[in-house]
């Protein structure tokens, strides 16, 4: 009988990456996507294969009636707001896609094992809620997730979580401050534009690759015991160092001519460095981070010379 997989968030980059890696192993995958977003270039380049219902994910109902209609074995909740900047901005709707919903799943998987079916569950955390940045919304609502999803194991519901330290790939997007670097440094490569601004360029994080992770998340949710795990590499760069990896990998020289820095860009409140200890996760499920740093910028500037060359945004060999 095939097993089934229900993925939330899975037209970010983790969903996307977990949902191919699902499917390879045999699995059928249903993605939870917002409402009017299950088609466009982004689904068809990366989701052949995938079952795609829309949901509102802050609708309990809704939500937990699509977990019960699914009966998955296995729940990956990767939605999330992830944004430290927009939470100050949006705080109650951080909290409700951040921990309400979360909530609402594990509720639902209650359901599901009380009528004697299997279901396990993970829960994508976050490295922000330990960081100088734990008092955002977005760190409050990621620690009260984790204390669901405690409380859920503790009532026999086989479920854990990982606080994730900042992973990237070639579909992340444009949003975040790492892809916003490699494609500009395409851009100014290629002629399109002649400088970069950028805020704060000095703190520190702990940059991986995201299909790595999601490798780890599977092995988490399926090990025997359920055990919470930080995930990252155990190395840390700055931005700086950032902007010169990928400048130099997009051939251009002398990037600081080429960056402007604009105060108005600089979080209300950030962790100056972020960076995992590798090793429980090695000892718990065997896994490491092996793209280093360079390799992961170096790709993604490819990659994103590629887009600016052709303007083809979404493509399965960006993976």
């Amino acid at each position: 009988m095939t097993r089934t997989a229900l993925v939330t968030g899975v037209t970010g980059q983790d969903g996307i990456y977990l949902a191919r890696r699902l499917l390879a192993d045999g699995m059928r995958v249903v993605g939870v996507v917002r409402p009017g977003s299950a088609t466009g270039p982004r689904v068809d380049a990366y989701l052949d294969g995938v079952e795609l219902r829309e949901v509102d994910i802050t609708d309990g109902p809704e939500l937990r009636a699509l977990v019960t209609d699914v009966a998955p074995q296995e729940v990956y909740n990767l939605a999330a707001l992830s944004s430290v900047g927009r939470s100050w901005q949006e705080p109650e709707l951080t909290r409700r896609v951040n921990h309400d919903a979360v909530v609402d799943l594990v509720a639902a998987a209650h359901d599901i094992a009380a009528r004697g079916r299997e279901v396990r569950f993970f829960q994508a955390s976050s490295a922000e809620v330990v960081g100088q940045a734990a008092d955002s919304p977005y760190a409050r609502a990621k620690a009260d997730a984790e204390r669901v999803v405690e409380k859920a194991r503790s009532e026999g519901l086989p479920a854990s979580y990982a606080r994730l330290y900042v992973h990237e790939s070639p579909v992340r997007p444009l949003g975040f401050v790492f892809r916003k670097i490699t494609r500009g440094a395409a851009e100014i490569a290629l002629g399109r534009q002649d400088q970069l601004t950028l805020g704060t360029l000095d703190v520190r994080r702990d940059w991986g690759h995201a299909a790595e992770y999601v490798d780890a998340f599977v092995r988490m949710l399926r090990r025997d015991e359920p055990v919470d795990l930080p995930l990252g590499t155990g190395v840390d760069h700055s931005l700086a160092d950032l902007v010169e990896v990928a400048f130099a990998a997009a051939g251009v020289d002398d990037p600081w001519s080429r960056i402007v820095q604009d105060p108005a860009l600089v979080r209300p409140a950030d962790s100056k460095v972020l960076r995992a200890d590798p090793e429980p996760a090695a000892a718990a499920i065997g896994w490491r981070a092996t793209t280093s740093f360079a390799d992961l910028v170096t790709r993604m500037v490819e990659v994103d010379l590629e887009r600016v060359r052709t303007g083809v945004e979404d493509d399965v060999s960006y993976l």
